[in-house]
């Protein structure tokens, strides 16, 4: 198996790897990235391929220090370095216009370009020694589930990449948030890790693209994604009569629902905490679509905090077997 846990030698073996124009999976806090130096064209292309991933959907560049952010973009705005300064490292992803220096394949022709510094010891060290910006999506076929451990990635992609660098579960468990600087207005476009409400408070109000493009500018865009392989629907009284008789998997918010009461669940958290809840989502689909039930039945939650990106996920992952 090409998993090695996370140490020196591995990190210095995953940066050969990466300045060889190969790919490497790698943790960071949101979820695990496959990644390629961005700078690359040729290795950027195998990312598409070993995700089977659309090539109109742009990547995500990952890099280590703030500075590094002026070297791939043109910004002009003290609204971003607010952002940076409060957020970086950290779950947040911002769109802004590209240099040349990034190739057209990362942003696929997009005149901006997504770009973040994560917050794990792990990526940044690794994007440190290969000395590149990574670009790296989620470490898993396109459109299934993303992973939040080293055997998620696994599951999905196999033996197709050289190294798998194990750093343990993913603190957050849902991607980074994504917004567009631009003018006057602040975009979000892919909630996430980071709540809408945080980055308010930071740099006042901010709008959400609610049309999808049919050619996105950063990842998360499309109707269909994080699917498990299993049906996936919310819980509701005609859900919960339609299945009565299948093999369920029941996901709850903080308890169980005595209106629909079902012996195989898993909760994620008692107490209601979003962080706790957001970090335990892809892990407790990933752990009923392997137990091979029937169908994965989740009660919905507000739409507030952490729960905008962990509805944004769950009906995207539903919406493709909700016909």
């Amino acid at each position: 198996m090409n998993i090695s846990k996370a140490n020196r030698t591995t990190i210095l073996k995953g940066a050969a790897i990466i300045k060889s124009g190969e790919l490497v999976a790698f943790p960071t806090e949101t979820v695990y990235g496959l990644g390629a130096d961005g700078l690359n064209p040729i290795a950027v292309a195998k990312i598409f391929e070993v995700k089977r991933r659309p090539s109109f959907n742009p990547l995500i560049l990952h890099i280590a220090k703030k500075s590094d952010l002026a070297k791939f973009t043109y910004y002009k705005d003290t609204r971003i370095d607010k952002l940076i300064d409060s957020f970086w490292p950290g779950p947040l992803t911002l769109v802004l216009p590209k240099k040349n220096i990034v190739p057209d394949i990362v942003t696929s022709g997009n005149e901006t370009v997504a770009i973040r510094m994560p917050n794990h010891k792990v990526a940044l060290d690794l994007i440190k020694q290969s000395g590149v910006p990574i670009a790296a999506p989620s470490a898993n076929k396109f459109g299934n589930l993303s992973p939040t451990d080293a055997t998620h990635v696994y599951k999905s992609l196999g033996e197709s990449i050289e190294l798998i660098i194990d750093g343990g579960k993913c603190n957050v468990g849902l991607e980074s948030t994504i917004i567009e600087v631009r003018d006057k207005e602040i975009i979000l476009l892919r909630p996430g890790g980071l709540s809408k409400e945080e980055i308010e408070n930071s740099v006042g109000k901010i709008k959400i693209r609610r049309i999808l493009k049919a050619k996105p500018n950063s990842p998360g865009q499309l109707p269909y994604h994080y699917s498990p392989s299993v049906p996936l629907y919310f819980l509701n009284s005609t859900s919960a009569n339609k299945f009565r008789s299948s093999i369920v998997g029941v996901i709850y918010f903080k308890k169980v629902n005595a209106n629909y009461s079902f012996s195989n669940f898993k909760v994620l958290s008692p107490k209601g905490d979003l962080r706790v809840a957001a970090a335990n989502l892809f892990k407790f689909l990933h752990e009923f679509e392997n137990k091979k039930v029937d169908v994965i039945l989740v009660e919905p939650i507000k739409e507030k905090g952490l729960g905008l990106a962990i509805m944004d996920r769950l009906k995207k992952g539903s919406k493709k077997y909700s016909h």
